[in-house]
């Protein structure tokens, strides 16, 4: 009787264990889809800038989508730990191009942000520096408020002094990363849109936000260029911040709301290419079908702008050149920025472009797909990490011997240039690739062209 009992027992099925509860909120929180696609083969390993540095399995792309994978069943909580790996983690999209099985890891590591803002809590100096920094950047004219008493800072001769006594040697790393990456502060940031008589295609251009306060000389010869290779170009003055700083650091309604503004500017501006010059702007903007594609009375908008969108390059390689290519003799870097690269994938029409000019003689940086440690507002956040990957790159930079360095974004410029800044080479420009494309078809030489426009802290 008791064998029977137990017999009865030993095959009495236990009641089901119920799924464990996701970590994740339920608003937008990495698909299952995505995370499943990556096989943990280890082919981003090598591409991974953090792993790179590091060689810590939860700072490369397969450790980061493991962790996510198990907040998302419910086996790891979303904590302290995790937000440390996903914080380290640059959204460079180099794991992008070197995965085989095409994981979309941009729609896993950018929801994950948005759920860790909003639920892990962080410090209060860490709060009050991140609120710093979005309440100033994605404003233009605050920025222009702020450059007055940074061009005084610059003009005055104390940044030298300061400089030269050590004192950014004494501030905490994030505030010493803020002096170092100041760009000259330009005088005016005005210019002149010039327009064909009989337009080939009708431009909508960005101007930014950095941008266009901080790099007018780029948006200026955005302008001429286009308008050499016959475009009317249209700068719509409503439009806002795009949105970039706030999708890469998690904060997707601020992000949502700047996207929905730019997109009404330029719907109103009725053109037929919406062209950028930034390459995390761009990366961003191409993805306002996806950012919004819940919202009913935006989501088709969205798209529908999101598929307008191209970068400089991109959009002057569909045109059949027009405008005469001047020599320019000169050797020059060209360093991929990574929101081009990797997260748009254009890396053939910069140098397609450049290819054109005659004379100028382009080289290629080593291990151009790693970061240069800029990734939007990373080199703020992660200072320490950030020069690492910055002084890696300047090396790999110095190694062609170019006189000049070139890229497609404001950030890798201002990273660039305070990398040679810190070897004792600011002598050494580092140019927007369409700086150097404009200087072409007006027919400056090399040596007026490094004396009339520079880029980065001196």
């Amino acid at each position: 009787m008791a064998d029977t009992a137990a017999t009865n027992v030993a095959h009495t099925p236990s009641p089901a264990t119920p799924p464990r509860a996701s970590s994740f909120d339920a608003h937008h929180p990495p698909q299952k889809e995505h995370i499943d696609d990556c096989v943990h083969c280890g082919f981003c390993l090598p591409a991974c800038p953090t792993y790179v540095l590091w060689g810590e399995e939860m700072d490369s792309p397969r450790g980061r989508i493991y962790m996510i994978k198990k907040a998302a069943e419910g086996e790891a909580p979303l904590d302290k730990r995790f937000q440390l790996h996903m914080d380290n983690c640059l959204g460079c999209m180099a794991c992008m191009t070197a995965c085989p099985s095409g994981v979309e890891y941009n729609k896993l590591i950018e929801p994950t942000r948005a759920q860790m803002e909003r639920n892990i809590s962080r410090g209060l100096g860490e709060r009050i520096f991140r609120k710093l920094i979005f309440a100033t950047f994605p404003y233009p004219n605050r920025l222009r408020i702020l450059a007055v008493p940074l061009r005084l800072y610059q003009r005055s001769g104390l940044r030298a002094l300061v400089r030269a006594v050590g004192i950014p040697k004494v501030l905490p790393s994030r505030l010493a990363a803020m002096e170092a990456l100041l760009p000259e502060v330009p005088e005016h940031a005005s210019y002149h849109v010039p327009n064909p008589a009989k337009p080939r295609r009708k431009v909508g251009m960005l101007a930014g936000c950095v941008q266009r306060v901080f790099f007018p000389q780029v948006n200026a010869a955005t302008a001429r260029v286009l308008a050499a290779e016959g475009c009317e170009v249209i700068i719509p003055p409503d439009q806002p911040c795009c949105g970039a700083l706030m999708v890469h650091s998690g904060l997707e309604a601020e992000a949502a709301e700047l996207a929905k503004k730019m997109i009404a500017a330029f719907e109103s501006a009725n053109v037929d290419t919406i062209v950028i010059n930034s390459a995390g702007c761009g990366s961003t903007m191409e993805e306002y079908g996806y950012l919004l594609r819940d919202d009913p009375d935006w989501a088709e908008r969205a798209a529908a702008f999101a598929a307008k969108c191209k970068d400089i390059s991109e959009i002057l390689c569909e045109l059949e050149p027009q405008a005469t290519r001047h020599a320019l003799k000169m050797r020059v870097a060209y360093h991929d920025a990574c929101h081009l690269q990797h997260a748009q994938g254009v890396r053939e029409q910069p140098r397609r472009l450049l290819a054109g000019i005659p004379e100028l003689e382009v080289a290629e940086i080593a291990e151009s797909s790693l970061c240069c440690g800029s990734a939007g507002v990373y080199n703020l956040l992660e200072p320490e990490a950030a020069a690492q990957l910055g002084a890696r790159k300047v090396e790999n930079l110095l190694a062609t011997r170019a006189q000049a360095v070139l890229s497609a974004n404001p950030g890798c410029l201002l990273q660039l240039a305070n990398g040679l800044r810190q070897r004792g080479l600011a002598a050494m420009p580092a140019f927007h690739l369409v700086e150097v494309l404009d200087a072409s078809i007006r027919g400056v030489d090399a040596e007026a062209l490094i004396g009339e426009t520079r880029s980065g802290p001196q």
